[in-house]
């Protein structure tokens, strides 16, 4: 029998392949020419990003293996700026790239817009929420829109309420109704303003993602001058700490204005300010637990943890062997942190020798 078609529903785990949205893929050498490009224009002055990255130098979490953006040495570039990872608890540069999947309008091809300054307008912020993670952002996901502020912040709340009582499994029918009556007001306000893509088309899109790919963040982009682009973490440990970024630029490049007017939402007060979608399925899910590795990337080492040993065997009186589990005999793995910096830790000597060609770039003794 064939197989029976696919209609959009908001209580239904949609698919991207039903997106009616064009996808634009930017691999990871188109990143790093958007790097490049970046970096030509904000060396060439005053910018508020590289004088944010200049007074920041080093700062950090008052706990060890916090979050922490350290810029110790060389000229401002992402190999000589490092981040602390949220996953692993690595101290990594923000020289790694990734692919970008952008989803946009039909007619945005038609009228042969490229994706490119879409990247460019939020790179810094690309590049920090990059570096926050040593895996699962490989590849970063964005929504193209035409919202304004007050349209961006109604469809804020509704991902927000819908994903918190309905995704991937059933509600009361009458958190059901209001999240079809918000649904349908969207729907037919954005309808009236001729937005492109439609609401059902970026609702479709962003639980798709959400579903399929399990990104630690998706950014719904907004091209309107007077409006803001919204990123939606999927955990909150996700999140910037605000310790480290309360004071990050706007990104708007008028000197006379506040604070509220920001060009990208990102989350500068924490979780206070940040759009978390509470997501939770009936699929079993490992939970979300930070951990502290060795700071080698080739290394699998995790702190806190007993190492690995094999089960010792010994011969009974009748020929046979019994397994014997010694691990609470064993001491756990609590690693050596770095002598001269006190930033990072290593499972071994010979592991930091081989880190060591990178964490120079930030290795400096802390002022007393």
């Amino acid at each position: 029998m064939p197989k029976r078609q696919r209609f959009y529903s908001i209580f239904s785990p949609p698919s991207l392949s039903m997106s009616e949205l064009v996808k634009t893929t930017l691999d990871h050498d188109s990143t790093d020419l958007l790097i490049e490009k970046w970096l030509e224009h904000h060396n060439t002055g005053h910018d508020a990003y590289h004088e944010w990255f200049r007074d920041v130098r080093e700062r950090r979490h008052e706990h060890f293996g916090k979050q922490i953006i350290a810029w110790n040495k060389g000229m401002f570039a992402p190999e000589n700026v490092f981040c602390r990872t949220v996953d692993t608890g690595r101290l990594i540069p923000l020289d790694r790239t990734w692919t970008t999947h952008v989803y946009h309008h039909h007619s945005m091809q038609e009228r042969r817009r490229s994706m490119m300054p879409v990247v460019l307008t939020m790179l810094p912020e690309l590049m920090l929420l990059r570096g926050m993670h040593d895996s699962g952002c490989d590849e970063i996901y964005i929504i193209v829109t035409d919202l304004k502020r007050q349209e961006m912040d109604d469809v804020t709340e509704y991902f927000k309420y819908a994903c918190k009582y309905c995704f991937g499994r059933s509600c009361k029918p009458s958190i059901e109704r209001q999240i079809q009556q918000e649904h349908m007001r969207l729907t037919h306000t954005l309808h009236r303003q001729h937005r492109t893509p439609c609401f059902p088309q970026i609702d479709l899109a962003v639980r798709a993602i959400l579903y399929e790919k399990r990104p630690r963040f998706i950014v719904l982009f907004s091209y309107q001058t007077t409006s803001y682009s919204q990123i939606f973490f999927t955990h909150p440990s996700y999140v910037p700490d605000e310790d480290i970024f309360y004071d990050y630029p706007t990104g708007c490049p008028n000197p006379c204005c506040t604070d509220d007017c920001e060009m990208i939402r990102f989350p500068r007060r924490g979780l206070e300010t940040a759009s978390v979608l509470q997501i939770k399925t009936k699929e079993r899910r490992k939970c979300v637990k930070a951990k502290e590795m060795c700071n080698w990337i080739d290394c699998d080492v995790t702190f806190g943890e007993y190492p690995a040993q094999n089960m010792s065997a010994s011969g009974s009186s009748d020929g046979s062997e019994a397994s014997v589990d010694s691990s609470h005999e064993r001491p756990k793995n609590l690693g050596q942190v770095c002598s001269k910096c006190k930033l990072v830790k290593y499972c071994s000597a010979e592991h930091q020798r081989n880190d060591w060609e990178e964490h120079k770039r930030v290795c400096v003794k802390p002022p007393c």
